[in-house]
């Protein structure tokens, strides 16, 4: 996403206003937990602060689609957030670094890093309808159920 910031270097505008949407391609999101990435809406804008330097005011909003850590559906998780600071310092965290001179700016990897940052560790489904607890020889264990070790279990009865 290429930004044109001659007009805002030349002091022609105070801001560039950005109201978009930006869908990214399949390759993008290729190795990474997101099976697939819904066209995210961009809206805010970039100005020079008082040291001439540019700064960024987003808020980038989507929904990510991810794999249930039980079910192995995909789940639907929304996400919002915002990105704001100097560009040159938000590069720089990236580890990515600008021309200082160059007239166009690709905010892109600023927004792609902070969307990873967003997927979660787990998601699990609101949908649990289709997930077995037990099957042969086999059962779920949650956290309340009490654990019994089988050998010990023998000893109760000699007691």
């Amino acid at each position: 996403m290429i930004i044109d910031l001659t007009k805002l270097k030349n002091h022609f505008e105070n801001s560039i206003s950005l109201d978009t949407t930006y869908t990214f391609k399949e390759e993008e999101i290729k190795n990474t937990d997101i099976e697939e990435l819904k066209p995210i809406t961009l809206k805010g804008y970039l100005f020079k602060n008082a040291l001439e330097q540019i700064e960024i005011d987003l808020l980038v909003t989507g929904t990510m689609i991810l794999t249930c850590a039980k079910t192995l559906k995909p789940v639907l998780y929304p996400f919002s957030f915002k990105i704001e600071g100097e560009i040159e310092e938000l590069f720089e965290e990236i580890g990515q670094s600008i021309r200082k001179n160059q007239n166009t700016i690709d905010i892109l990897p600023i927004i792609w890093e902070n969307i990873v940052t967003e997927v979660p560790m787990r998601v699990i489904s609101d949908d649990l309808s289709d997930f077995q607890v037990k099957g042969d020889g086999w059962k779920v264990i949650t956290e309340e159920e009490p654990k019994t070790n089988p050998e010990l279990e023998k000893l109760k009865d000699l007691l």
